[in-house]
């Protein structure tokens, strides 16, 4: 199977759309972020997301069992349309149980079903590991940006940029297929660490601060806080 994913409808009409990306990674930064702004906006499920690099499992709740699985979830602006990929997995990156392959099929299924539905634009979101530092100052946003004016457009809206290193995961690959498929966008990372076990709150409300303020407030007119 690889990678499956199923619209529940087809010839989306969607406008300028952009793609969210906020799946499970580091400190939870990007999920919680993502889902909050689903929990805000309201939203309309437009399709569910599985693959065989997800955990060998299924989900149970209330004693009902469905499977493990990501989804797309819509959100029609006035100005633009958002599609969120949310989701309680992504593929591991511990390689003795997924690999390279699934990794990049994972994300080339996403990215080919993005441009199918017209996304112009994603935006992925993901934590980066400071250690110790963390632990010590307020959490800050960096942006790795596949061109200059996106990146100066988070700069403004106080992310910082990133000097140098990797994204790993689904954050930076889905974001560097989508650019060779002419798709341009962003990559934010919240400062957070590995001692953090349970979840980093505290740099999710700054990466929906700046959300908040490039996406909704900018193209939407819709007038959230982030709590």
């Amino acid at each position: 199977m690889h990678t499956k994913i199923v619209f529940a409808k087809n010839n989306l009409k969607l406008k300028n759309a952009v793609l969210i990306v906020g799946l499970p990674g580091m400190g939870l930064v990007g999920k919680i972020a993502a889902e909050y702004l689903l929990k805000q906006l309201g939203s309309e499920k437009i399709a569910d997301v599985y693959s065989d690099s997800f955990p060998p499992a299924i989900h149970h709740q209330n004693g009902i069992a469905t499977c493990i699985k990501d989804e797309f979830q819509l959100f029609k602006g006035k100005k633009q349309d958002f599609i969120f990929l949310v989701g309680p997995v992504q593929p591991a990156l511990d390689f003795r149980i997924t690999s390279i392959a699934e990794h990049y099929e994972f994300a080339q299924s996403i990215v080919d079903a993005a441009k199918k539905i017209g996304v112009k634009e994603i935006i992925t979101l993901a934590g980066i590991d400071i250690d110790q530092e963390r632990l010590k100052k307020q959490p800050k946003i960096i942006v790795a940006a596949t061109n200059d004016k996106i990146k100066q457009e988070f700069i403004k809206l106080g992310a910082i940029a990133h000097a140098d290193g990797l994204v790993n995961g689904a954050a930076g690959l889905i974001l560097g297929l989508g650019l060779k498929e002419n798709i341009q966008g962003a990559c934010l990372m919240g400062e957070t660490s590995t001692r953090l076990v349970m979840a980093d709150h505290a740099s999710a409300k700054i990466m929906i601060e700046i959300l908040i303020k490039k996406i909704i407030l900018t193209n939407v007119g819709s007038a959230l806080d982030a709590d």
